[in-house]
């Protein structure tokens, strides 16, 4: 049963003349005959008395209402695609890390809702790893994330890098670690440490990097708060290991310090981990140590007016232009 048999269908219904129908449908007279023909043949039941009036059998009586609501359901249903297609969306959904969302996300909320103010913007602030999930779940539309490819190199998934930016040490002023320009391995190891939850990628990518040089990571607290991680390392000997981008806020606070994290040499006290088995002196550890932050969707969704425009705001103010040899050195 094709949507074409139906509304020929309907036309020979409503006008009582196989003629006329052809005319409302702008077809010939043996096309609309032929539409009715195959339906007839299909439910197996003659659907019109063929007359000089085209009256409907007991058959056509009992399919013409379930006609009439399957292609009033097809218009609907154009109807809401050519809006969707046309931009006319209740609402766009984002989900970002943290420090997105504090840093960078701002401009861009404000250009979208300009350009789209009919649309509903809604912004959540999660983890990356959840962020991803609830963007394949198809709950939100777009994701700005650390990248974890077990999530992203899904077919459907379209991805844009961003900016790579370093990871740093945030203390207490007056922290024993303060006193480095830029904090050794061998004395960072040492320190209690504050990390993101579990679930975020931050929180992976820190136990991932201890795992690589042998050490232990002695986290003893779990928070999921910039505000948060700034208020407990203000109090004492915890540090935490935080991307450039969630550090912007702290580098005002006097009470605070930010740290860059020392390239190991050979010589170095953990150098027998750091450099067993690697050729040619390679460092177990990445010596610039960095996070990739991304841009996701799925390829479908870049085919409506809202979401392509979000993103490529995105791509042209994120991170913003004054800070982009930072992060991307």
């Amino acid at each position: 049963m094709r949507l074409e048999q139906l509304q020929a269908f309907l036309s020979v219904a409503e006008t009582g003349s196989f003629q006329q129908a052809a005319r409302k449908c702008g077809v010939t007279q043996s096309t609309i005959s032929r539409q009715v023909q195959g339906l007839e043949a299909e439910v197996g039941l003659s659907l019109f008395h063929r007359t000089a009036h085209a009256k409907l059998t007991v058959g056509g009586e009992r399919l013409l209402p379930h006609a009439r609501k399957i292609c009033q359901s097809w218009r609907n249903a154009a109807e809401e695609l050519g809006d969707l297609l046309a931009g006319k969306q209740p609402e766009l959904c984002v989900a970002a890390i943290h420090s997105v969302c504090a840093a960078y996300l701002p401009p861009v909320l404000q250009r979208f809702c300009r350009s789209y103010p009919e649309v509903q913007l809604r912004v959540t602030s999660l983890g990356s790893d959840r962020a991803l999930k609830v963007l394949k779940d198809g709950l939100v539309d777009i994701a700005v994330v650390m990248n974890n490819r077990y999530f992203t190199q899904a077919p459907e998934m379209l991805v844009e890098v961003l900016y790579n930016e370093p990871i740093e040490v945030l203390m207490a002023a007056s922290h024993p670690l303060a006193q480095y320009d830029r904090v050794p391995w061998p004395e960072l190891i040492c320190y209690p440490q504050v990390v993101f939850k579990d679930g975020y990628g931050m929180q992976r990518m820190v136990q991932e990097q201890f795992g690589r040089i042998g050490a232990k990571l002695h986290a003893v607290l779990e928070l999921n708060t910039l505000d948060a991680f700034r208020g407990v390392v203000r109090q004492g000997e915890l540090i935490a290991l935080l991307p450039h981008s969630a550090l912007l806020d702290a580098k005002a606070d006097r009470t605070l310090a930010i740290r860059s994290i020392a390239q190991e040499s050979a010589n170095s006290k953990v150098s027998a981990i750091l450099f067993e088995g690697f050729p040619n002196g390679q460092s177990a550890i990445d010596p610039t140590w960095t996070r990739e932050v991304v841009l996701v969707t799925t390829h479908d969704r870049m085919q409506i007016p809202p979401i392509a425009h979000f993103w490529n705001l995105v791509r042209e103010l994120v991170p913003p232009r004054d800070v982009i040899k930072v992060v991307k050195s």
